[in-house]
């Protein structure tokens, strides 16, 4: 493996139907709201198929614990909802990412598997020294994750019966300066 390739399996186990965990994980537009820790931007660049999503292409600006963000796009290549689905990435980031869903009791089990290449140049120049780092901050961003994806799950039910204010906000951003930034959209629009 180059030392750019970076493979990552991450675990979540939350509270939850796995129908309740794919409705979130489906909706990419809405993850700058439920997950802001890392999704500080995001917009559709083609709709896909309006049953599967398949063909879906997603324009996402983020950021982990570091100080730097990345600009990069997915295409969704495979959907079987509420099981799991599959992207194609580009970018600053390129490869596949695979979201696996099962039931377990009153938890919903969630597996990513991310198979991807640093390209954006200096994850790329740096990646043989920086390595443990950029594997750090990608597990930083996933542990946040599982967070947010719990909160909203929570909040999603509170809708349905408790105020939506019982339910405590996701983990926000690091280094706002950051953020504050105007940002380096490639795409239209």
């Amino acid at each position: 493996m180059a030392a750019r390739d970076y493979h990552f399996v991450t675990h979540w186990r939350v509270r939850g139907t796995i129908e309740e965990a794919a409705d979130v994980l489906a909706e990419p537009l809405d993850l700058p709201r439920w997950w802001p820790s890392v999704y500080l931007d995001v917009r559709e660049l083609a709709p896909g198929d309006p049953v599967t999503s398949v063909g879906r292409e997603i324009e996402l600006f983020t950021k982990g614990w570091l100080p730097y963000t990345l600009v990069w796009r997915f295409r969704v290549t495979e959907n079987q909802r509420p099981h799991g689905s599959a992207i194609e990435a580009f970018g600053d980031l390129e490869g596949v990412g695979r979201w696996s869903l099962s039931q377990e009791g009153d938890f919903a089990r969630i597996t990513y598997d991310w198979r991807v290449r640093a390209d954006k140049p200096l994850l790329r120049w740096l990646s043989f020294v920086l390595r443990p780092f950029f594997a750090a901050n990608h597990r930083w961003a996933m542990e946040r994750g599982e967070v947010s994806l719990a909160r909203e799950m929570e909040r999603r039910r509170a809708r349905a019966g408790a105020p939506e204010e019982a339910t405590a906000p996701p983990p926000g951003p690091t280094f706002l300066w950051a953020i504050r930034r105007p940002r380096p959209w490639s795409g239209p629009g």
